[in-house]
């Protein structure tokens, strides 16, 4: 059975950057370059009709940033995965492009074999970030969770969906998941669904961030066998 490639746009206004990462692409297995953009605006007039699997996102694009390119985009593109690429370390633009839609943060200086794998992650329903990146975000999830009052964690997640909620949280891919708890990726894909109707939520982003202000969660009990 063929291997489907994933189909990758870019969005960058520095043209030479945009060229070495159109090189990456074109040369690399499993992923097919649809287009590449300097203007933000011919991107969102464009992308629409070309939906790409994923999109890379430069956070200082001229005349439009690249968190106000992802929040026009993605409610026309749902179903695609918009990785930012960028230079800012700081929390601001961090939580600013997860908000927007972003399913990743990655740095510019991320070597090309971790930004090809990063593509392929975040198609598989991962986070990608740089171990500094990641950092940072669970340090300001703490943050809010104890600057915020602890209300009730919803009781209506089942055993399975904290299960899944908490490999979400700390940025498992759909496919990961489902190894790890020995299901299927369309079980996973249904029980995430649950859990984002359970908690009245869109992303991936705003599970996590709600999840973190959760009082901590014990692991169900294991099954024992049967006799």
């Amino acid at each position: 059975m063929p291997v489907l490639s994933i189909a990758v746009s870019i969005i960058e206004d520095d043209a030479s950057v945009r060229h070495i990462l159109a090189g990456w692409i074109k040369r690399t297995k499993n992923l097919r370059f649809v287009s590449e953009y300097g203007n933000p605006q011919t991107a969102i007039a464009r992308l629409a009709e070309e939906k790409p699997d994923v999109v890379l996102v430069d956070i200082n694009l001229a005349g439009l940033s690249g968190i106000h390119c992802i929040c026009r985009l993605k409610p026309l593109l749902p179903q695609t995965q918009f990785l930012m690429l960028t230079v800012y370390e700081d929390s601001d633009h961090i939580f600013d492009a997860l908000s927007a839609g972003a399913s990743g943060y990655l740095l510019k200086r991320t070597p090309r074999k971790d930004l090809l794998a990063a593509i392929q992650q975040v198609h598989e329903g991962g986070s990608p970030m740089t171990s500094y990146i990641a950092r940072k975000v669970v340090q300001a999830f703490q943050r809010s969770a104890s600057e915020a009052p602890m209300g009730p964690a919803p009781d209506t997640l089942s055993p399975r969906e904290w299960e899944v909620l908490r490999l979400l949280a700390r940025g498992y891919a759909y496919k990961e998941i489902a190894d790890k708890l020995t299901l299927t990726i369309f079980t996973v894909n249904t029980h995430v669904h649950r859990i984002y109707e359970k908690l009245h939520v869109h992303s991936r982003g705003e599970a996590v961030a709600r999840y973190a202000t959760f009082p901590p969660q014990c692991p169900a009990p294991a099954t024992p066998p049967a006799p």
